[in-house]
């Protein structure tokens, strides 16, 4: 059995007996009974010609990159000179994440674009790397009892005392995807840290689905991209129109959408035993 190296005991390990305080990583990310009050839309000039004011989504998370520090814990992950890392307010998966740069000069920027900035992408890519860590924290958190990878780790935290070296379990990380979509729904340049389970009330549609689950979602680690990257051209390849494949399984469910989303029902159950 592999094992890693289990760090010195801590008066805020919330692993460690008798102990009341929480981990970082679970403290930033834990649910909190209260609902998220994310941004209000942002102001659009769609009917300026009527003197009305008016709002537009697609400008939603400049208030978050603006103000960080006036949005609870449920909502604003954490901030600081360079990012934003938020909840995203429609989750397409158990556990979705947004990172924001706060680069001026970069944040109106489609994502190949911001990418070609080879000293802002391995930016990037390191705070990217940073919010993964976390997520999988919190998977470990939410999904750790119940895995059977698991186990033995979990019944080495409830001895006392806890042996010096746990075993590794399992590898939440891997249960993480980072990436960009290749036609941003959003203004403002983000991108999406979200568990691959795509098992979210709020994943509604085929554009939903496909747009986390074909070539449409750009791994992070695949920039810069080439200049004859077919990703470049999304709409050329139908990667939205795509007939539904399970994430998980490979199996094809053609337009049944509703089928689709009783098979992820079953699928999510499965994955989080493993």
């Amino acid at each position: 059995m592999s094992m890693d190296k289990r760090p010195s005991p801590s008066k805020d390990d919330p692993n460690q007996p008798g102990t009341s305080k929480r981990n970082a990583f679970t403290e930033l990310l834990a649910p909190k009974s209260k609902q998220p009050k994310h941004a209000p839309r942002a102001p659009s000039d769609r009917n300026a010609s009527r003197g009305q004011a008016t709002f537009s989504a697609r400008d939603g998370l400049g208030a978050y990159i603006a103000k960080p520090e006036t949005y609870p814990p449920n909502v604003v992950v954490y901030h600081n000179a360079d990012f934003v890392a938020i909840h995203d307010m429609f989750p397409k998966s158990s556990l979705h994440l947004l990172l924001l740069p706060r680069e001026q000069t970069k944040t109106y920027l489609h994502p190949f674009d911001a990418f070609e900035d080879a000293e802002f992408l391995e930016k990037v890519k390191a705070e990217a790397r940073k919010l993964r860590k976390l997520a999988a924290g919190e998977l470990r958190r939410k999904y750790g009892k119940g895995s059977a990878q698991e186990q033995a780790r979990q019944t080495a935290l409830s001895t006392n005392p806890p042996p010096d070296e746990l075993p590794q379990g399992r590898d939440w990380e891997q249960e993480v995807v980072v990436g960009v979509h290749a036609v941003p729904s959003m203004n403002h340049l983000h991108i999406h840290v979200i568990s691959v389970d795509r098992y979210s009330d709020r994943l509604k549609h085929r554009k939903h689905y496909n747009s986390f689950s074909t070539p449409f979602f750009v791994p992070i680690d695949d920039f810069p991209l080439a200049e004859d990257d077919v990703r470049r051209d999304p709409t050329k390849e139908g990667y939205l129109k795509r007939d539904f494949t399970c994430w998980r399984c490979g199996r094809g469910f053609g337009n049944r959408f509703v089928e689709l989303k009783q098979h992820l029902e079953q699928e999510f159950t499965e994955w989080k035993k493993l």
